[in-house]
């Protein structure tokens, strides 16, 4: 069984007991539920059910596991033969969840 979801502007595919990476919670702490019940796909065996644009009563509940910051990502940028060039940089803050049950 696994599900499509549409999570703070990204869709996600779901497995049960996965450990997914999802943009950065700051309101939850580690350990804390966390409901999504903007379920856009489910499958379970030869069962599909397609949302429009959601699947009413379907729910998935996720705990957070940890908080990390992604690998860094340079940003440089240069005009030739102007003497331009600007480097920097920054790193992404994401949110590991794991998922607990898929509820249809």
């Amino acid at each position: 069984m696994y599900a499509i979801v549409d999570f703070k502007g990204t869709q996600l595919k779901v497995v049960k007991d996965e450990i997914v990476k999802v943009p950065f919670l700051s309101e939850q702490e580690i350990g804390s539920k966390v409901e999504i019940s903007r379920v856009l796909f489910l499958k379970d065996g030869e069962d599909i059910k397609i949302g429009q644009p959601t699947i009413e009563g379907a729910r998935i509940d996720a705990e957070v596991i940890n908080h990390f910051k992604d690998k860094k990502v340079i940003v440089f940028k240069k005009k030739r033969r102007k003497g331009y060039q600007k480097k920097n940089g920054h790193r992404q803050k994401y949110t590991e969840i794991k998922i607990n049950e898929i509820v249809n």
